[in-house]
């Protein structure tokens, strides 16, 4: 894993909220890129789910008119361990903040 991928891809908000909402599910389970609430046109939810892809976080399956994500949990644990659980720390975080205003 290029680590300088990783960090470039998790530079962006929108890019980490996607992270952070797959690494809550201990399953990895797959899950529709359409599900995702992202502020941002079609158009950029496709080049960050590729930017996310090429920096090899996510697996991304095509399969009639859409397509899923897959977290690749365990690449990201060995190379960088504590990171997920980081990006879900920033995610209840800020979820907390939007139920406070």
């Amino acid at each position: 894993m290029d680590l300088s991928k990783v960090f470039a891809a998790l530079a962006d908000d929108s890019r980490r909220k996607v992270i952070a909402e797959l690494a809550t599910d201990p399953e990895d389970q797959e899950r529709a890129c359409g599900s995702f609430d992202l502020p941002v046109k079609k158009a950029t939810r496709t080049h960050h789910f590729r930017v996310l892809r090429e920096a090899g976080l996510v697996v991304q399956r095509d399969h009639g008119n859409g397509s899923t994500l897959r977290l690749l949990r365990t690449d990201i644990e060995e190379s960088c361990p504590g990171l997920l659980q980081l990006l879900v720390a920033e995610l209840s975080q800020s979820s907390e903040g939007k139920t406070k205003s």
